[in-house]
């Protein structure tokens, strides 16, 4: 019997065994049937993903095949079936199920797909025809149980009689160095990008964060994001190395349920999660009750001074103590009683909000990654000294970062380099040519600073820092953080290249909006007219007009525009990592734009 100490995976799909012999779970992935949660041992996982990985074969598939798949939200099903195909040498091709039918062509016709499965019967409806315009696309799946279409071995209702030998020689056909997946990313452009990530980019990032995360075996964790993003599925291959139960939620209206039945001690997350229970606050604080008015702002003034390191004094202490009594402990409560960090990705974390949560118990560690550094690029820890609020912290392991072309401010472009850096995108030898440096540093698009000297903080998008006709530069996501730090705005849009001056598109937070409407006896309607309401618009440049204060004359925003509705990925408002598609919501308000700097 070997010594598990000298245990290692080296490929993905290598996890499950390292699992099984080093920590074995009874409970390695969890999801809920009929309203209770059914678990899998690893043993069952193995199983299950020898039995898909022996029909692809008996059914002709062979290493180096594309097969899309369309998850949704994770489950035990999308992580057997994504070993499944790594085993055999199937390179898995995520679709964001929010991708549009002329976006799906175009991956599958560009990766030469010969499978896609899907979600749901509603998904794999409107891909099937696609069957008669991509021509390597020779199957359409789905895995709603019982229906026509639904992929075959998932559910054990085809057993393999491929022999065990078989399945063994091809995995040992699959190399480090081989295709894990090919992932579709548009960023804000709108033009997808295949990034093409090897099992040795992933395991290396998996490596450096089993290193960094404060988990062991038999912590329960609650998977909840996106599967087709490398954020979540690189973080439950980490789960599965860590030894934690994962358990996947299977809808966002059950989430707040599963966090109270799981009462997870760890969850990844995006800010959105964050902010949408801090909006929470921020709606009482803004409420009719006086009582519970002033509890708030006490409390929330109390959680905004909350240090980095140990926090000053036994006076503020007894302050916290009393703040989290009284206020804060709904926070941990509403997510399970239990939870002690979350890592957050996908976008900045805004600083005022990690310290509210980081007062109430809960650590957040804001990170930053990329889908083209598998992802993580860096992240913020949770032993003292190593978090610092208002950063994406410190390097992981093994991966270099460099400030390239600093200004004074020691700004500048991020450059990364290390093993978890893709392989280039997908058929654009072009682009490759111009993200890579001669020297193999990796151009992110990230503006960004190293603040007391590790731990790195983002500024912004290179391609959004405009000029205004005066010649000033002006980073626009500093001021679009800044604007929300106003409990009356959702979202905003810095505008102003090559203008005179700036200017902003908002969207209000309807639901304070309407508290404060009805406090103020304005009669409420819907989004679309109070936009327009004189009092309204009123309060909005009173908001502005204060946020201003603290802005240099160039930064501050000389006119706005109200949006009347939320921007979201669904509307195509947002890319799926949650970043204004700049350049589609300047062609929807174009007229009004053009109106604000001419009038």
């Amino acid at each position: 019997m070997s010594d598990v100490t000298s245990i290692d995976f080296t490929r993905v799909f290598d996890i499950p065994e390292y699992q099984r012999r080093k920590y074995p779970q009874k409970k390695a992935v969890l999801a809920k049937r009929n309203g209770v949660w059914e678990a899998l041992s690893i043993e069952d996982v193995q199983r299950k993903a020898n039995t898909v990985s022996a029909w692809l074969l008996e059914n002709g598939y062979t290493k180096g095949d594309r097969l899309v798949i369309v998850p949704g939200m994770g489950s035990p099903d999308w992580m057997v079936i994504d070993f499944a195909c790594q085993q055999v040498g199937i390179v898995v091709v995520p679709l964001h199920p929010t991708s549009s039918l002329s976006e799906s062509e175009f991956i599958l016709k560009e990766t030469q797909a010969r499978a896609c499965i899907t979600a749901d019967t509603a998904r794999y409806d409107k891909l099937l025809p696609l069957r008669e315009t991509v021509r390597t696309l020779q199957a359409v799946y789905h895995l709603e149980e019982g229906k026509p279409g639904e992929f075959p071995p998932i559910h054990g209702s085809h057993p393999a009689t491929l022999a065990p030998e078989a399945l063994e020689h091809a995995r040992n056909q699959v190399t480090p160095g081989d295709i894990l997946t090919i992932l579709y990313t548009s960023g804000t452009t709108g033009t997808p990008k295949g990034v093409v990530l090897t099992h040795a980019n992933v395991v290396s990032n998996i490596k450096s964060i089993l290193t960094l995360l404060p988990l062991l075996p038999g912590h329960r964790v609650l998977s909840f994001l996106p599967f087709s993003h490398i954020f979540e599925r690189t973080s439950c291959y980490g789960y599965m190395a860590f030894g934690v139960s994962i358990h996947f939620s299977q809808s966002l209206d059950g989430l707040r349920q599963d966090f109270k039945s799981v009462r997870p001690f760890f969850c990844t997350c995006v800010p959105r999660t964050l902010e949408k229970m801090y909006d929470i606050l921020q709606e009482l604080r803004q409420g009719k009750n006086v009582f519970v008015r002033n509890l708030i702002r006490w409390a929330m003034k109390i959680g905004e001074r909350y240090k980095d390191e140990k926090h000053g004094g036994i006076v503020y202490s007894i302050q916290l103590l009393f703040a989290r009594l009284l206020v804060f402990n709904s926070w941990p409560r509403a997510l399970g009683g239990e939870i002690k960090y979350m890592a957050v990705g996908a976008a900045a974390l805004r600083p005022e909000i990690a310290r509210l949560f980081a007062a109430a118990g809960i650590l957040p560690l804001s990170g930053y990654g990329m889908t083209e550094a598998s992802p993580f690029i860096s992240v913020n820890r949770y032993l003292p000294g190593l978090n610092r609020f208002g950063t994406v912290g410190i390097p992981v392991p093994g991966v270099e970062i460099k400030i390239d072309e600093a200004n004074e401010q020691g700004e500048g472009e991020i450059l990364v380099k290390g093993p978890n850096i893709m392989q280039g995108y997908y058929q654009r030898p072009e682009l490759n040519a111009q993200i890579f440096t001669a020297d193999g540093w990796f151009r992110t698009g990230d503006v960004g600073k190293m603040v007391a000297k590790r731990f790195l903080a983002i500024t912004d998008r290179k391609k959004d820092i405009f000029k205004t006709s005066s010649g000033k530069y002006v980073a626009p996501q500093p001021l679009q953080n800044h604007l929300a730090t106003s409990a009356f705005i959702e979202q905003s849009l810095i505008l102003g290249f090559n203008k005179p001056f700036v200017s902003a598109i908002v969207v209000p937070h309807f639901q304070i909006l309407k508290s404060w409407c009805i406090e103020q006896g304005i009669h409420w309607t819907s989004p679309p007219f109070m936009i327009h309401n004189i009092k309204v618009v009123k309060k909005f440049q009173d908001e502005v007009d204060r946020l201003n204060e603290t802005l240099e004359s160039h930064e501050r925003v000389q006119k706005f525009i109200l949006s009347e509705e939320e921007w979201t990925v669904e509307n195509k408002d947002l890319t799926t990592s949650f970043k204004p598609m700049r350049n589609k919501l300047l062609e929807k308000h174009a007229a009004q734009i053009e109106k604000l700097y001419l009038s």
